[in-house]
């Protein structure tokens, strides 16, 4: 017996324990198939190609039901490889950048959303805000100073951007990097316990793409079994309808599938 002959056979084969064991290749040749997509798309080959969200820092106010189009907790987003500066499209100031020119925008507000590591560190959760602009940091004999092109800063050694909280601040930066912000806060990252220093691209594990809503909500339960977390009371009450509405539907499926076949068969046995 050839191999055509086989595997049409095994296809179309009655027997129940046959019946199983392709139910479940053709499972795993469906999740292998959406891996390879993911992990092409987002070139993170063979780590997690998405994050779950787990805080409020980058919603937006008034948002519609459903949250849709922004980052909110319970949401998922797809984590594209950053392996260089280029690759970050900040959001920036009046002078330069996205918001200037009025150009690229993602989730709501102007620039890239990127997920990085706070310090470079692995063993703290990562953060996942908007990069606003990127700041050079020269020291030299013992004085630092700070340029931010987008903002039409140079060489200065104090900052004032009410836009990202500066006031009259020497911030104590210590090298060059990406300034970062999430949507829902007053002030950046950088002067804050979140990550005090600004961002260097191999602290960055890649930029937010595209948006799964909800759905993360049921890592995030698992997340807080396991780790004692809380981080499902992060998720808006309308954002748990529509994850319980689509569960439903999910689930509703199979059964409705069920019982029509069921019934075909019932309507073709009446008739013999």
């Amino acid at each position: 017996m050839n191999i055509k002959k086989m595997l049409i056979r095994f296809w179309k084969s009655e027997d129940n324990k046959i019946s199983i064991i392709r139910d479940v290749v053709v499972a795993l040749l469906a999740v292998f198939i959406i891996l390879m997509i993911l992990w092409g798309y987002t070139g993170q080959w063979f780590a997690a190609p998405m994050v779950a969200i787990e805080s409020g820092s980058m919603e937006h106010p008034n948002s519609p039901f459903g949250r849709l189009g922004t980052i909110d907790a319970g949401d998922m987003v797809l984590v594209q490889k950053v392996t260089r500066r280029s690759d970050v499209i900040p959001h920036g100031g009046p002078i330069l950048g996205a918001e200037a020119e009025n150009g690229w925008q993602t989730y709501g507000d102007y620039g890239d959303v990127i997920i990085y590591k706070p310090l470079g560190r692995t063993d703290v959760s990562q953060i996942i805000h908007r990069a606003m602009c990127w700041v050079d940091v020269e020291a030299t004999h013992g004085r630092t100073t700070y340029t931010i092109v987008d903002y039409g800063i140079y060489n200065e050694t104090s900052l004032t951007i009410p836009q990202l909280g500066l006031y009259n601040r020497d911030p104590g930066w210590t090298h060059s990097g990406f300034i970062t912000k999430g949507d829902n806060n007053e002030i950046i990252d950088q002067i804050t316990d979140i990550c005090p220093q600004p961002i260097k691209v191999e602290w960055i594990s890649g930029k937010a793409r595209l948006e799964i809503p909800w759905l993360g909500t049921i890592n995030l339960f698992f997340e807080d079994i396991l780790h004692g977390k809380n981080t499902v009371g992060n998720v808006h009450q309308d954002s748990l309808i529509c994850l319980g509405i689509v569960i439903a539907i999910l689930v509703s499926i199979p059964i409705i599938l069920d019982v029509y076949d069921y019934l075909k068969k019932r309507k073709a046995m009446s008739k013999t």
